[in-house]
């Protein structure tokens, strides 16, 4: 039988990162379910949609096609239509998209039964806004994981500014809590820890700290 681990936790928590060197470690999936919704952010933004057209946006999911791969690295990589745009929904332009598109239900029925597939089929370590709220919450293991608003900035900042991009820390500070704000105040699946769930923050501790924090958590309860 499969085993689901979820992790939750709000805007450059370092989930994605976290939970990738974790499941590398473990030899399990990783799933990164935001890289889905920023995905279809990208889609809609290609298309000249704004976070309030969203029969426009509903309309639109029929005729694209999302899902995660690997590359012949072993990364997982995210395609839409068949390419790889995993760098180009990283932008806090595309990220306030995902957040948008995210409330929308439809969107989230899209891409629900997907998400449960790879963790029905695989272990996995899936994060996200709801993974142990609403799309595994039978899962074994629930993680919420959370950092200061700056120090989410921050680490986005970093991120950014290493990839060679042009962003400002402000911008990026004020695109963080301005997301925060619309994920946990959203009518549908808001981002909320589960009633199980084991609370984490990393705030001002490095990549491997929190690593190996999160992983004897992990190793505790498998």
């Amino acid at each position: 039988m499969s085993i689901a681990i979820a992790i939750d936790g709000p805007a450059g928590a370092g989930k994605s990162t976290i939970a990738r060197m974790a499941a590398k470690e473990l030899g399990f999936i990783y799933v990164d379910t935001g890289a889905l919704y920023r995905a279809i952010g990208l889609a809609a933004f290609r298309r000249g949609l704004t976070a309030d057209d969203k029969d426009a946006v509903v309309a639109m999911l029929p005729s694209i096609k999302v899902e995660l791969a690997f590359n012949e690295k072993h990364e997982q990589i995210v395609l839409l239509d068949g390419e790889d745009v995993s760098g180009l929904i990283r932008t806090p332009e595309i990220s306030m998209m995902a957040s948008a598109v995210s409330a929308i239900p439809e969107v989230r029925a899209f891409l629900l039964d997907l998400q449960r597939d790879m963790a029905h089929t695989n272990n996995v370590i899936m994060d996200g806004r709801d993974i142990g709220t609403v799309v595994l919450p039978d899962a074994k293991i629930k993680i919420f994981l959370s950092a200061s608003p700056e120090c989410r900035a921050r680490r986005r900042y970093d991120e950014l500014i290493e990839k060679g991009m042009d962003v400002n820390y402000e911008d990026i500070l004020s695109d963080v809590i301005a997301r925060d704000y619309a994920d946990s105040h959203r009518d549908i699946a808001p981002l909320k820890p589960a009633d199980d769930a084991i609370m984490v923050d990393t705030s001002g501790e490095d990549l491997e700290t929190s690593v190996n924090k999160l992983l004897q958590i992990m190793r505790d309860h498998l």
